[in-house]
C-alpha cells in the first residue's frame, strides 16, 4: 500500500491514501540503523509504501520513496543532526512579520538560502498587515523591493482582515506548499482562514517579550478544498544551514549568481578579490547591501569550521 505522510509526531506517523483515507503507521526499526543523521528518518510530505498489521487498522511503513526534495535544518541543541522539516515539496512559503513580533531580515535570508540549497521556490507572505502603520508600510516597501529585485514573490496578508488571502490561494493552488516562520507569525491563523474548519489551535503574541508561544508541535499536512496541500511547521526560533559547501552560498543569492559567473576568477568569494563582478554591481547599486551584508554573514559564520556540517 502507498500513500503520503501527513502527520510525523517521532515513531508513530500518520499516512494518507489517494482515496483520502488515512492510516496510523509506525516505522520498522531499519531505518533507524541506516546511518540517518536525522531526528526523523521519515518526514511529512514523504511518500511511503506500509502494510497493514495483522487483524489491525495499524499498519508499518516498510519503504520512503525517493524524495525529490526536502528542506532541512540543525536540530535543536544537536548540532551534529539535522532535522528534516519536510519532502517532496512544490515551495516554501516563509511567514514574516514586521511587528508582534518582528522577523529577523537574517532569518529570511538563511530561510531563503536552504531553499535555494535544495531547489525549492521560496516566497514570503509579510502578514499582519492589520497592524501596520506608516513607518512600517515603508519598511515594509523597502523589504519588497529588495526581495522582488532577487526574484522572490512577496504578498501582503492579513489573517484577521482577510487583506491577500485570494491572491495567497492563487499562488498554492494544485502544490505541495510548506508554510514556516517564527512562534506567533500566524502561520496556524492564516490556515484557518485558507481551509475553514481546521481549528488548528492558536495563542495570543506573550505580553512580556513580544514573541510567539509554541502552538504546533509537530509538522502536519492539510489538504486544501481549492486545490493542494499545506504544511504546518512548529515555529522556527533560528534556522541553522547545514549540508552544503561554504563555497556555494553565493549561488544560493540569486542576485549573487546573475554576476559571480563574470567575476575574474573561479574561485572568486566577493569579499576581497580584484575583477569581482559582485562587489562591481554592488558598486554600481544592482545588488542590495543588506542582502550582501548577509551572504558576508553566512559566508562568515563560524559553524562552516565544524565537522557537523555534512
Amino acid at each position: 500500500m502507498k500513500g503520503i505522510v501527513v502527520k510525523s509526531t517521532g515513531s508513530w506517523v500518520t499516512v494518507r491514501q489517494e482515496d483520502g483515507q488515512e492510516t496510523g503507521c509506525t516505522l520498522k526499526g531499519k531505518f533507524r540503523m541506516e546511518g540517518i543523521k536525522s531526528t526523523n528518518p521519515v518526514a511529512v510530505g514523504d511518500r511511503v509504501e506500509f502494510e497493514l498489521l495483522p487483524d489491525e487498522d495499524t499498519g508499518v511503513i516498510t519503504s520512503i520513496l525517493e524524495r525529490s526534495n526536502y528542506l532541512i535544518r540543525k536540530a535543536t541543541k544537536l548540532s551534529k543532526v539535522s532535522q528534516i522539516i519536510a519532502a517532496n515539496i512544490d515551495q516554501a512559503i516563509l511567514v514574516a512579520t514586521l511587528k508582534k513580533p518582528r522577523t529577523p531580515f537574517g532569518f529570511i535570508d538563511r530561510f531563503l538560502v536552504t531553499a535555494e540549497a535544495y531547489h525549492i521556490p521560496g516566497v514570503i507572505a509579510f502578514n499582519k498587515m492589520d497592524l501596520y502603520d506608516d513607518v512600517l508600510m515603508d519598511r515594509l516597501e523597502e523589504l519588497t523591493n529588495i526581495y522582488q529585485e532577487a526574484e522572490y514573490k512577496c504578498l501582503n496578508v492579513s489573517a484577521v482582515s482577510g487583506e491577500g488571502l485570494d491572491e495567497l490561494k492563487a499562488v498554492m493552488k494544485d502544490k505541495t506548499s510548506l508554510l514556516a516562520g517564527h512562534s506567533g507569525v500566524g502561520k496556524s491563523s492564516l490556515i484557518n482562514r485558507l481551509q475553514p474548519g481546521l481549528n488548528i489551535k492558536t495563542k495570543e503574541i506573550s505580553t512580556y517579550n513580544e514573541k510567539g508561544q509554541h502552538v504546533t508541535t509537530f509538522a502536519q499536512m492539510y489538504h486544501l478544498n481549492f486545490g493542494g496541500f499545506i504544511i504546518d511547521t512548529p515555529g522556527i526560533r533560528e534556522f541553522g544551514l547545514i549540508d552544503f559547501n561554504k563555497e556555494e552560498v553565493a549561488e544560493r543569492f540569486p542576485e549573487l549568481r546573475r554576476y559571480m559567473h563574470q567575476c575574474r576568477y573561479n574561485n572568486c568569494t566577493h569579499t576581497h578579490e580584484p575583477g569581482c563582478a559582485v562587489k562591481k554591481a554592488l558598486e554600481e547599486g544592482l545588488i542590495s547591501h543588506k542582502r550582501y551584508n548577509s551572504y558576508l554573514r553566512i559566508y562568515n559564520d563560524d559553524d562552516w569550521y565544524k565537522k557537523d556540517w555534512g
